[in-house]
C-alpha cells in the first residue's frame, strides 16, 4: 500500500512509475493501461496484426511484448489517420 502511494509499484522484475518512457518494452496489462483500452481489445488488435509486438520465447513460454517506441509511432500514425494526414488503401 505504502509503494502505490509513493507512486511506484513492483511489476515483475521492473520497477513502474508513472513515467513509462523509460521502459523498453511493456507487458500486454501495462500496454493497454498505457493505450487506455482493455487487455481484451489490446489481444484482439495483436491477433490481427494491428499493434507492434515482439514474442519472445518458444512454446508455451513465449511471451508478448510492446515496445514502447513503437507504440507510440502506431499511435501517432493512428492520430494523424483520424486527423486526416494519412489514408491507408488497404
Amino acid at each position: 500500500m505504502r509503494t502505490a502511494l509513493r507512486g511506484k509499484r513492483h511489476v515483475g522484475l521492473a520497477t513502474m512509475t508513472n513515467d513509462i518512457s523509460s521502459l523498453l518494452a511493456l507487458r500486454p496489462r501495462e500496454a493497454a493501461k498505457a493505450l487506455g483500452i482493455s487487455p481484451r481489445h489490446l489481444w484482439q488488435l495483436t491477433k490481427d496484426g494491428q499493434v507492434p509486438c515482439v514474442r519472445v520465447g518458444s512454446g508455451k513460454r513465449q511471451t508478448v511484448l510492446y515496445p514502447v517506441a513503437d507504440l507510440q509511432a502506431w499511435l501517432s500514425a493512428k492520430a494523424s489517420e483520424a486527423k486526416g494526414g494519412y489514408h491507408d488503401p488497404r
